[in-house]
């Protein structure tokens, strides 16, 4: 016999029986689409009040998001962090039309920490219930379309967000 549960975020979700699952879902959050993926492992101990604190620090999604970002712009700032570089990465060789597109300028002397904190959005939250040390990964990117590289941050079951952020592809 299955059970299933009913979620705000991801509709009906079967309870974890032994089996892996991935349930996607699609959210709005500050007016821009963001993706959701529920990944339940086999040995989670996944059951009706899993699914409901999930769906309960959903809630508190743009919060953490502002938390995030505040800890980018700090990061900005210093030498050597995977913000900066990723900064750098992206900014050094662009093109004139992807200074427009992407950063909303027209020359790349106006494309300042705040313009690129701007343009950077969250695109994709992975939410793993059977890691609380890892309950939430946010992947922040300038665009699919202009690059698959993110900056990562994660984020505990109490929504404490770890310290690092870094760039991965």
């Amino acid at each position: 016999m299955t059970t299933k549960v009913a979620s705000q975020h991801f509709g009906v979700i079967e309870l974890n029986h032994g089996r892996d699952h991935n349930v996607a879902a699609e959210h709005e959050l500050a007016g821009q689409r963001l993706e959701l993926d529920l990944n339940i492992n086999a040995h989670d101990h996944f059951d009706e009040a899993a699914m409901h604190k999930v769906d309960y620090r959903l809630r508190y999604l743009p919060e953490l998001v502002d938390e995030v970002r505040e800890m980018i712009a700090e990061e900005l700032e210093q030498e050597g962090t995977s913000p900066q570089e990723y900064l750098r990465f992206h900014c050094n060789a662009i093109k004139d039309e992807h200074l427009q597109k992407i950063f909303g300028v027209k020359d790349k002397s106006q494309l300042t920490n705040a313009v690129f904190l701007k343009a950077l959005k969250l695109g994709h939250v992975g939410i793993y219930p059977g890691q609380p040390e890892r309950y939430f990964v946010l992947d922040f990117t300038l665009g699919e379309h202009f690059t698959d590289e993110v900056l990562v941050a994660s984020a505990d079951e109490d929504g404490v967000v770890d310290d690092e952020i870094v760039w991965e592809s």
